[in-house]
């Protein structure tokens, strides 16, 4: 057993020996793992849940996801091409630095640095520039009308600290030793991370300093991964932990039934997909050499025939998930009903392959995380079922997500050659899912296509995506849209499956509000004696 497990052993067997939480100090779990305190190292929900107690943005997004003023109190346009940010007086940093715009400008050079996850926070050729200690102008090269609507999780950094603790640069997600942002932190956020174990604990304290009125009552927030959804239910349905997530599917009913939890349920807006490497002209994991399967576009619709997304529905997600034709929750697109997905046709599929020459199919490697979306193991294990039906041998990787992004994501070098992922756009908006996980990653001097595992590579869809950007008639823009995602649909860039459901696993004891976008945020939570 590595060091690493006896670690996550420790701590599942700790937790079971827990007393009961003591009133105000709230225990969270999650399936996953709190990878890195830097706050540029992933671009993952939970991630940023986690980190956005400690840490703050420019902006915020309340209860309903409405943007609403943060580290910056106003914010106007003078011109198309100019941002004006002003800037919240009095706030200090965690270790008492004032915050200043000399953060703000610090934080948005380093987030777009190279080793950073979420580069595509502001726009590659923006300039971001100091007027004043307390005012900030972000230049552009084009009219952005969306261009601070996923600022929520753009964190703003201690310039002071990060120089002083060899931190200017972001650690990567593949980065194979810490580095000193990635196990300490130094926000303005309403908690203060006072120890940090990963994979074993981290503990969050209440920030007394905070600039606004704490909206919780809690004197302390012990997280804990779980891995082991067993493991997980049993400690909350004892009362050792207050809130888990997520809560396996076919648990829910027993903790509905329990006398001391709840699930909390809803819609989530995140889309559970599957991609294939349509870049290189060889893949890496499979047994066809010399060319790409997956370039030839027949192949691409076989993959996508195969797979029944109502079979997944009902067997896997037993009922709790809503199949996608698009690759974004149709509360985000008004026109996603003018799109329906195609019955599963695995006969079309089987003469598919053949008519691309390969009538016995070929074998290839799915990666898959198993800690990070709902089912996400058991999802595509049925994928590998329904390929074989058509000829097409799967080997499943399935691995902690830890392991799984460092792997897949840029920094792992997209080492893949068909994977499964969820993304939820941070914009709430098609624009970040067509540019970030759709658009062409051909320009290395360009954010564009940062998420996009595939290589997936359509000029057109980029050039409607750069007029989405820019074009402010709702109308005539979600006509722009469209057009991306009819041409994406034709091309068989991406296979969408689904929008999973929300499942928190919630003491009666604790009060805590549930967004769509799955980040469980502690700071709104309060928890009775």
């Amino acid at each position: 057993m590595s060091v690493r497990q006896t670690l996550l052993a420790a701590a599942t067997a700790s937790i079971l020996a827990m007393a009961p939480a003591s009133a105000q100090t709230l225990r969270y779990a999650n399936q996953g793992d709190l990878k890195s305190l830097d706050p540029y190292t992933l671009n993952e929900t939970t991630t940023h849940a986690h980190l956005g107690h400690a840490y703050e943005g420019l902006i915020a997004r309340d209860k309903d996801l409405k943007i609403v003023p943060a580290l910056a109190e106003s914010w106007e346009t003078p011109e198309p091409t100019r941002w004006r940010f002003h800037l919240r007086k009095g706030v200090k940093f965690h270790n008492g630095d004032p915050f200043t715009a000399d953060d703000v400008v610090f934080s948005a050079e380093r987030v777009r640095a190279k080793g950073s996850n979420l580069p595509t926070r502001i726009p590659s050729d923006a300039k971001v520039v100091k007027v004043d200690d307390y005012t900030v102008d972000f230049i552009l090269t084009s009219p952005n009308p969306i261009l601070h609507s996923q600022w929520d999780t753009w964190y703003i950094m201690d310039k002071k600290w990060a120089e002083a603790n060899n931190s200017i640069a972001p650690t990567p997600v593949a980065a194979t030793s810490p580095s000193f942002a990635s196990l300490n932190a130094n926000g303005t956020g309403p908690f203060i991370i006072e120890s940090h174990q990963p994979g074993v604990k981290t503990v969050f304290k209440p920030n007394p300093n905070w600039w606004r009125e704490p909206e919780h009552n809690l004197k302390e927030i012990v997280f804990t991964p779980i891995g082991s959804a067993a493991t997980r239910v049993a400690a909350l349905l004892s009362g050792e932990v207050d809130v888990i997530e997520p809560v396996p599917i076919q648990d829910i009913t027993r903790v509905d039934s329990s006398p001391n939890a709840q699930v909390l349920k809803g819609p989530e807006l995140r889309t559970i997909f599957l991609g294939m490497d349509t870049l290189r002209d060889e893949l890496l994991y499979s047994n066809i050499k010399g060319k790409n399967p997956f370039k030839d576009v027949r192949v691409r619709e076989a993959f996508y025939k195969a797979i029944d997304v109502e079979l997944i529905k009902t067997r896997v997600m037993r009922g709790l998930s809503t199949p996608s034709a698009l690759m974004i929750a149709p509360q985000l697109f008004a026109l996603s009903k003018d799109f329906t997905r195609p019955k599963a046709d695995p006969d079309a599929a089987k003469k598919l392959l053949a008519e691309a020459g390969y009538p016995d199919g070929f074998e290839v490697t799915l990666d898959c995380p198993n800690d990070r979306y709902v089912n996400d193991a058991p999802i595509c294990q049925a994928v590998v079922s329904m390929l074989a039906r058509i000829g097409v041998k799967v080997d499943l990787l399935a691995q902690p997500k830890a392991q799984y992004f460092a792997k897949v994501l840029k920094a792992g070098g997209y080492q893949t050659s068909f994977f499964l992922l969820g993304w939820t756009p941070g914009t709430l908006d098609s624009h970040n899912v067509l540019y970030d996980v759709i658009g062409c990653r051909d320009d290395p001097k360009s954010s564009r296509g940062e998420n996009n595992l595939s290589g997936y590579c359509n000029k057109e869809i980029d050039a409607l995506t750069d007029k989405i950007l820019q074009e402010a008639d709702t109308t005539k823009r979600d006509q722009l849209i469209k057009r991306a995602y009819q041409i994406l649909d034709k091309d068989f860039g991406y296979i969408p499956l689904h929008q999973q459901a929300l499942a928190w696993g919630v003491s009666k004891k604790v009060k805590l509000t549930q967004r769509a976008d799955n980040q469980v945020l502690l700071y709104w939570a309060t928890k009775q004696d």
